[in-house]
Order: C-alpha cells, then sequence, then structure tokens
C-alpha cells in the first residue's frame, strides 16, 4: 500500500519520521527509561527518542526486515543509552520480551511500510516497478505475492482485495488474475498491474490513485499477516508496559486504525457490569488512559514536505497502575 509508508521518498530524507514531535511530545521520555521501538525501520523515531535519555536507560529496537539491522548498527554507534536490535516480527518479540519480567516505560508502534522497502523495487512491493512478485517485510517467510495469485482460488482472492484492500472492483479482479495465470503464471509486479488496470472500468481508473494501490496493499498485508501481528502485538504490549509506561501507535489505513482505536477504548474502560445492575460485580478496572481523544493526524506542513505522510494516524496511551 503505497500511502502507508512511514518515512519520506528520498534516500536522502529517509530518516526522518512520521509525527517525531507528537510522539516526543507523548511519550515524554526521562533519563533512565527502557525504550521499546517495536517497528525500528530506518530508525527515525529512534534518532529522535534516544538522545532524551541522556545516556541512561536502554533503546530496545525490534523490526522483522534483517535489512534494518544495518541501520541500527549505525544508529548504536552514535548512542549514548544501551542499545540492543532484536530481529523478529514484534508481536512476537514482545510476547517474549513480557515473559521475562521486562517492562517498558514507553513502546512506539510505526506500522505499514518504510522507504527502505519501498524504495527497493527488487522487494515486489511497489506498483511502480516492474519487480519479482514477493512483498515479503522478513525474506524468510514462505508466503509470498506470487504465491497467493497463482495458487489461492477466486474467491479467496476476491475477498482478500475487499477486506484488507477495500477494493470495489474485487470480484472483477480475481475473475481476471485466474484467467490470466491459467496461461501463465504470475512472476512480475508489472503483469499484476496489467492485470489489474485491465479489469477495472476505465471510469474509474483516473482520480483514485494508482488502480493497483488498493490490490498491492491487501497483498502485502496478506502476505505479512499484518492485522493479526497488531492485534496480538497490542495485547502483549500492554503486558510490558511499567505502570505509568506510555505507547504510541501510528497507522496508515483505516484497518490498523480501527484496531488501535478499539484496543485502546476497550482497556480504557472501567466497569463492565450491565447498567441495571445496583453494584459492580465485575471488579474490571481500566488498564489504559488515553492520552489522545482522537486520532493526532500530521500537520499541512508536514504533508507538504513529506506526502507519504498524508494517511498517518497517531494514537497513544498510558499503562494504568491496576
Amino acid at each position: 500500500m503505497l500511502p502507508n509508508v512511514s518515512h519520506s521518498s528520498s534516500h536522502s530524507v529517509e530518516h526522518v519520521p512520521v509525527l517525531a514531535s507528537e510522539v516526543a511530545e507523548l511519550l515524554d521520555l526521562q533519563p533512565g527509561d527502557t525504550v521499546v521501538d517495536g517497528t525500528f525501520g530506518a530508525g527515525g523515531h529512534a534518532a529522535l527518542l534516544e538522545p532524551q535519555l541522556r545516556g541512561h536507560g536502554c533503546y530496545i529496537a525490534i523490526d522483522r526486515d534483517p535489512e534494518a539491522e544495518q541501520h541500527f548498527k549505525r544508529f548504536a554507534a552514535g548512542a549514548s543509552a544501551d542499545t540492543r536490535f532484536i530481529h523478529g516480527n514484534f508481536a512476537l518479540v514482545l510476547r517474549n520480551l513480557a515473559a521475562t519480567g521486562l517492562r517498558a516505560d514507553a513502546l512506539v508502534l510505526d506500522l505499514g511500510i518504510s522507504s527502505m522497502q519501498i524504495d527497493r523495487p527488487e522487494r515486489g512491493f511497489s506498483y511502480a516497478a516492474d519487480a519479482p512478485l514477493d512483498m515479503r517485510m522478513d525474506p524468510t517467510g514462505d508466503l509470498t505475492a506470487a504465491v497467493i495469485v497463482n495458487e489461492w482460488d477466486e474467491r479467496e482472492i476476491s475477498q482478500l482485495l475487499r477486506g484488507y484492500g477495500e477494493e470495489r472492483f474485487s470480484r472483477q479482479i480475481a475473475r481476471a488474475i485466474v484467467r490470466r495465470r491459467a496461461r501463465e503464471p504470475f512472476a512480475r509486479t508489472g503483469d499484476l498491474v496489467d492485470v489489474i488496470k485491465a479489469a477495472i472500468p476505465t471510469p474509474s481508473r483516473f482520480g483514485q490513485g494508482h488502480p493497483a494501490k488498493r490490490s498491492f496493499q491487501a497483498l502485502r498485508i496478506a502476505v505479512n499477516d499484518e492485522l493479526e501481528s497488531l492485534s496480538e502485538g497490542l495485547d502483549h504490549a500492554l503486558e510490558l508496559l511499567a505502570p505509568e509506561g506510555r505507547m504510541a501507535v501510528i497507522s496508515f489505513h483505516s484497518l490498523e486504525d480501527r484496531i488501535v482505536k478499539r484496543f485502546i477504548r476497550n482497556q480504557a474502560r472501567g466497569c463492565t457490569c450491565p447498567p441495571d445492575f445496583p453494584i459492580c460485580v465485575c471488579g474490571h478496572e481500566p488498564l489504559l488512559r488515553a492520552l489522545t481523544t482522537r486520532a493526532v493526524v500530521p500537520s499541512v506542513d508536514e504533508r507538504c514536505v513529506n506526502p507519504r505522510s498524508a494517511s498517518a494516524k497517531l494514537r497513544a496511551a498510558e499503562r494504568t497502575q491496576a
């Protein structure tokens, strides 16, 4: 999904993160804090947040993309606090960290795809360049976009495009994919783009971005199991947060934002007893306190400087003493 990019488009400014000052303000880091960055990427947020530890505490970076480790090494070389890199899906890593008894004072998740991935055409994320049909954030994973379009049945592909890409022509595109693969399997992103374009009625190809945008978004989400990872990751993030610890989550499309919004709302609820109960019998106490009443979005200036930030939404919450 091309709008779902957390960094700017050129390599010279790829380390500039989205909503950087807003994240820093909401997390309110103090010297000695333990910070967990679940989506390190090229280290944009880390470069801003780590200096606030003033040489104390720890910055733990997580990323499922092994290429992120090279960015981490450059970041760690200039860091004054303790640093650590863990390769893996943030949902699993957060679970494991919580199981060790570690408690974080701050946690940040910058979801979606980063420029270090999309600006590498050979990774297959972009519909703007012909490349192998891959889309794996972790190249060691088994599922690729090519497997989906070549092996899933027409109904599954249609449901995927509709559910994850909100593509209204999902049936037509799925039908066209199945017809095309019967003649020759898909291997390149360019082949898939051509089929998608041809399947969408001509008047609908204009005015709503690239015709393949939503389909590529859906495939990428499925290949990397992003929504399930987010749901699980939020649960484990809550376990990991220390009392008064804060979490900030940046999402880039409505499906992600909906999950984050509901999670914070549900965990910020107190009593769950039916309204007609005279007294509370559930004993449930809120585990989070929302720090944002509504999603924080980039300023006009930021959107002008970094157009890829336009769809970003930031929500934050603080762990209660419960």
